[in-house]
C-alpha cells in the first residue's frame, strides 16, 4: 500500500471515530431498541420501518422520525376505515356508532400526537417527542376501552389500528432513547 493511501486510509479511520458516526439501519437499530425496552417487539419494529422509503439511508435519529411517521399513516388510516364503519353502520346499535365516533376523535388526536412527536424528534427536543408517543399510545388504548365496553364484534380492524399504534409508538419512543 503506498504511503498516500495508507495515510488517507488513517486520517479517515479518525475523522469517523472522532465525530461518533455509527451506521444505524433498520435491523441495527431494531435489535438494540427491543434489547433496550421489553415494549419493543422486535419482527414488528424491522417489518415496519423496513417499508419505509427514507429508512436505508436514515441514522437513529432519522429511524426514530420514521417511526414517528408510520404512527401518523396508520391513524390517517384508521380514520377513513372508521368513517367507513360509520357509514355502513348508520342505522345499528347506537352504542357501536358512539364507540366508534370516539375512536375516530381518538385517532384524530394521535395522529397530531405522532405529528409532534416528529417535529419534536426533528428539532431534538426528545423527551417531549417520547412524551408525544407516549399520548398516542394512551389514546389508543382509550379506543381500545371504549371498543370493549360498547362490546362490538366489528371493530376488530379498528383495534388492530390500536394495537398497531401502541407498537409503534413503543418503537419510537425507544429508538429516541438511542439518540440520547
Amino acid at each position: 500500500m503506498k504511503p498516500s493511501t495508507a495515510c488517507c486510509l488513517a486520517v479517515a479511520t479518525i475523522l469517523t471515530l472522532m465525530s461518533g458516526v455509527v451506521e444505524a439501519t433498520v435491523v441495527t437499530t431494531c435489535k438494540a431498541a427491543a434489547g433496550s425496552d421489553g415494549r419493543v417487539n422486535y419482527d414488528f419494529c424491522v417489518a415496519e420501518l423496513g417499508k419505509h422509503h427514507d429508512s436505508p439511508s436514515a441514522d437513529t435519529w432519522g429511524l426514530a422520525k420514521v417511526a414517528a411517521l408510520t404512527g401518523v399513516v396508520n391513524d390517517e388510516n384508521a380514520v377513513y376505515d372508521i368513517e367507513a364503519l360509520l357509514a355502513k353502520h348508520s342505522t345499528d346499535d347506537g352504542r357501536a356508532r358512539a364507540a366508534l365516533g370516539q375512536c375516530r376523535e381518538l385517532y384524530d388526536g394521535m395522529g397530531f400526537a405522532f405529528a409532534e412527536a416528529h417535529d419534536d424528534i426533528n428539532g431534538r427536543d426528545y423527551a417531549e417527542g417520547k412524551e408525544k408517543a407516549g399520548e398516542a399510545a394512551s389514546l389508543a388504548y382509550r379506543c381500545n376501552d371504549a371498543i370493549a365496553k360498547a362490546g362490538v364484534p366489528v371493530t376488530s380492524p379498528v383495534t388492530q389500528y390500536s394495537d398497531y399504534s401502541v407498537q409503534i409508538a413503543a418503537v419510537c419512543s425507544a429508538i429516541t432513547n438511542l439518540i440520547e
